[in-house]
């Protein structure tokens, strides 16, 4: 699985980078390593998050199928919605820490804390946002309720990507009065979350 990953992975770095390049250009700036590699990230979560986006779409609408048929859910979409949000927030938590937010060597997760914060950090936007969105569109604006979540999709990646980057993973720049020394652990040998 690796490998194929890496193959597929090369197939987008390479225009992402073209891109990052030439719209830097355009823009009269001058593209820098430091640049290349958060845009790299942004779009390594991009592509996690359309995956996870497809998850949590294709659960809502089994869902959304599973309370119709049963007839037991008035608003079925709001349940839907969490029950989709939960497993698809379990698929995104594994590529993300993986793969985009990978601990840097020495670094130590613990993988339950950062578990933990992606829920917090994706409740904002996957429940609490998507659910005022989904009634807005759904019951003020009459749209489907199998379009609505995908409208919701513009407005959550780049939430998510930075709430993700900078409160989960912990990967946010240090400000001047950051330092290094404060960060020790508690116990010796005992991992930072």
């Amino acid at each position: 699985m690796s490998k194929l990953l890496t193959a597929a992975w090369t197939l987008v770095e390479k225009p992402a980078i073209w891109f990052y390049t030439l719209v830097l250009k355009l823009a009269g700036r001058t593209p820098d390593e430091e640049g290349k590699k958060s845009f790299l990230q942004f779009v390594k979560f991009c592509v996690v998050g359309v995956s996870n986006t497809l998850v949590n779409y294709l659960l809502y609408l089994l869902f959304l199928y599973i309370f119709a048929k049963s007839g037991m859910v008035e608003k079925r979409y709001m349940p839907a919605q969490v029950l989709a949000f939960f497993l698809s927030v379990l698929w995104s938590y594994y590529w993300n820490n993986r793969y985009v937010f990978a601990a840097g060597e020495g670094e130590k997760r613990v993988w339950w804390k950062t578990l933990i914060k992606t829920y917090i950090s994706y409740a904002f936007t996957g429940l609490f946002l998507n659910m005022i969105l989904l009634y807005v569109w759904i019951d003020v604006l009459h749209l489907s309720e199998v379009v609505a979540p995908i409208i919701n999709i513009v407005i959550n990646v780049p939430l998510n990507f930075i709430i993700n980057k900078v409160f989960a993973y912990g990967q946010g720049k240090k400000r001047s009065t950051d330092r290094d020394d404060d960060k020790k652990p508690s116990k010796e040998g005992e991992e930072l979350g």
